[in-house]
C-alpha cells in the first residue's frame, strides 16, 4: 500500500513539474504584452494628431497636384453604390455624372435624405472635400453609411476625378503660402495717434516739425542760453 501511495505521489509531482515547465517555456516563446495602440483600426478613421498636417492643407492646394487616374482607383470604393458615367442609373446612391457645381439633391426622383437636401449651397470643391471627409459630420442624419476618406490626398484625387466626369469646373486657385501683410500695415501701426500715415506713406515732415513745436506761451529758447548770447553780442 505504501509503495502504491508513493508511486501515485511521484506521478502527481512529476505532472506538476511538467505543467510548470510547459508554462514557463510557453511564456518565453509567446510573449503577451499590451499592444502599442489599443483598439481596432477602422477604415476611414483619422488618428488624432496623425494627419493633422495633411488635413490643414487647403483642398485648393492639393487639387493643383491631384491625379485623376489615382482618383479613379480610389473611386472604386464608391462604385458599389454610385455610378459616374453619363446617363448612368442610380443605385443605392445617386449617379454622380457632373455632380460638382450642382445643388445638393439635384437629381429628380432620387430619395435623398432631408439631412442632405437641407444643406445650403452647391457641391463646390470645399463642400465635396468636407463630405468625403465625413458624411455624417457634413450632413448629420444622412442615410449614407460610408465612414469617409481619411487621406486628404485621396480626397483631392477623387474630387479631381469627379470633376473630369461631366463637371470640368476650373480648379480653385491655391492660396499663397505665407502671404505677406498688406503694404503700409507697419507704417500705419507706427504712426502716432491723430497722425496716421495715409496708405502706407510716412507722415509729412512738416507735420513732424509741427508736432515738436512748443505749446503757445512756452519759452522757445532756454533763458540761460539767451542771456549768454546777449552778453557775447555786447
Amino acid at each position: 500500500m505504501d509503495d502504491r501511495t508513493n508511486t501515485i505521489a511521484g506521478w502527481v509531482l512529476a505532472g506538476c513539474a511538467a505543467a510548470l515547465g510547459l508554462t514557463i517555456a510557453s511564456g518565453m516563446i509567446f510573449h503577451s504584452g499590451a499592444p502599442d495602440k489599443p483598439g481596432y483600426p477602422v477604415e476611414g478613421a483619422v488618428e488624432a494628431g496623425g494627419g493633422g498636417a495633411a488635413a490643414a492643407v487647403p483642398i485648393a492646394t492639393l487639387l493643383a497636384s491631384a491625379d485623376v487616374a489615382k482618383g479613379a482607383e480610389v473611386f472604386k470604393k464608391c462604385a458599389a453604390c454610385h455610378t459616374v458615367n453619363q446617363g448612368g442609373a442610380n443605385g443605392i446612391g445617386p449617379n454622380l455624372w457632373g455632380v460638382l457645381g450642382k445643388k445638393h439633391g439635384h437629381i429628380p426622383g432620387f430619395a435623398y435624405s432631408g439631412a442632405l437636401t437641407g444643406v445650403a449651397g452647391n457641391w463646390d470643391f470645399d463642400a465635396m472635400n468636407a463630405w468625403l471627409t465625413s458624411p455624417r459630420k457634413y450632413a448629420p442624419g444622412t442615410k449614407m453609411t460610408f465612414a469617409g476618406l481619411g487621406s486628404a490626398e485621396d480626397r483631392a484625387n477623387v474630387i479631381a476625378y469627379l470633376n473630369s466626369q461631366g463637371s470640368n469646373l476650373p480648379l480653385p486657385a491655391a492660396p499663397a503660402a505665407g502671404a505677406a501683410p498688406a503694404e503700409g500695415a507697419e507704417a500705419n501701426a507706427a504712426a502716432p495717434e491723430g497722425n496716421v500715415a495715409d496708405e502706407g506713406k510716412p507722415a509729412d515732415s512738416a507735420d513732424v516739425v509741427n508736432a515738436a513745436t512748443p505749446a503757445s506761451g512756452a519759452p522757445s529758447v532756454d533763458p540761460a542760453a539767451a542771456e549768454q548770447a546777449a552778453k557775447k553780442g555786447r
